[in-house]
């Protein structure tokens, strides 16, 4: 391995770039107590990535965002869900090499639903990404809506 690999091999463990992770599901509409299917695809950009695993992250935020009486601006969010569900151990992607994974996600029974009001929303989001050395590798944090349940 010579000096630019080291390098190369560095920026990955500190930007999360030694591997692309990408996720499909559907429908797009969650409700509580729904299975929902997740296929998650990871690739490396060119090296080994050795990871201790697949994870989906499933978080929701409550957010209210206003100016007050004096044209401040006031947020604050809360967290009001957040779970780490594993999809696969550890694991090793060749140089190149493209790994599929595949999992039944539930939606928690007591979900809060979705929305959007002047003042505030109920956020929900999900990231597929692999735990690796550094900056782990991710889709990034993608927004979804939970309905309310009859």
């Amino acid at each position: 391995m010579g000096f630019f690999d080291k390098v190369k091999g560095a920026i990955h463990a500190v930007t999360g770039g030694a591997a692309n992770v990408q996720f499909t599901y559907g429908p797009h509409l969650l409700f509580p107590g729904q299975q929902v299917q997740i296929g998650i695809n990871a690739t490396s950009t060119g090296g080994q990535v050795s990871s201790k695993g697949v994870f989906i992250d499933l978080s929701a935020n409550e957010v209210i965002d206003f100016k007050d009486g004096s044209d401040n601006h006031i947020r604050y969010q809360e967290q009001t869900f957040y779970k780490e569900i594993q999809v696969a151990p550890a694991f090793t992607l060749a140089p190149n090499e493209t790994k599929q994974f595949e999992v039944t996600l539930l939606v928690p029974a007591d979900a809060r639903p979705s929305f959007v009001g002047k003042l505030c929303k109920h956020q929900w989001q999900m990231r597929a990404r692999i735990e690796a050395f550094g900056n782990d590798p991710d889709t990034g944090w993608i927004d979804t809506r939970v309905g309310l349940k009859d």
